[in-house]
């Protein structure tokens, strides 16, 4: 049974919930397109073009979304990289990600979903499911991202696998740790 003071803190805890919710529910909501140049291109300039921004950025009072488009072993010319090497590729696809997350101010710990799109998921998954784990244990990830693995045919043969990523956060939350 909850106490009187465990009573007045859900209270308070469930005011302030309601207070963010009506500033959500009035806030403009803004958007537009991220990148990070040094990671990756745009797949406009791609020798066969395809038109969906990097990822897109939508802030609504105060809490940012960031939507990352699927995201594989690509350089920033637009080239493939790491052929047939399956651990690498993941690699390249985090390192992706994670440069994408920086261009917002934001890091894999904003990070609330993943699906993740393997080629050959039957061959794949134990060296996929082992380099996420390490992956999400160097980034200190607690708790996990909701995460889906999906087998599906990729936009480029040698690719293995992709990844979307979907990270929230609080700016005014950034700014304080800042300071």
């Amino acid at each position: 049974m909850e106490s009187d003071k465990e009573t007045k803190e859900t209270k308070k805890n469930m005011n302030a919930f309601a207070d963010i919710l009506e500033a959500i529910a009035h806030a403009p909501i803004e958007k537009r397109a991220m990148t990070n140049y040094g990671v990756l291109n745009e797949a406009y300039a791609y020798e066969k073009p395809s038109s969906f921004a990097r990822g897109m950025r939508i802030d609504i009072g105060g809490v940012v979304i960031l939507l990352i488009s699927g995201t594989a072993s690509i350089d920033e010319n637009g080239v493939s990289v790491h052929i047939g090497d399956f651990p690498a590729q993941l690699r390249r696809t985090f390192d992706n990600i994670t440069g994408l997350l920086e261009s917002e101010g934001a890091t894999w710990h904003d990070i609330v979903r993943t699906s993740c799109y393997l080629r050959d998921i039957d061959r794949d998954y134990d060296v996929f499911n082992a380099g996420r784990t390490a992956f999400f244990k160097e980034q200190g990830l607690d708790p996990l991202p909701a995460s889906t693995g999906i087998q599906a045919h990729l936009c480029r043969p040698e690719l293995l696998i992709e990844i979307e990523a979907i990270a929230m956060f609080r700016t005014d939350k950034k700014e304080e740790s800042k300071g």
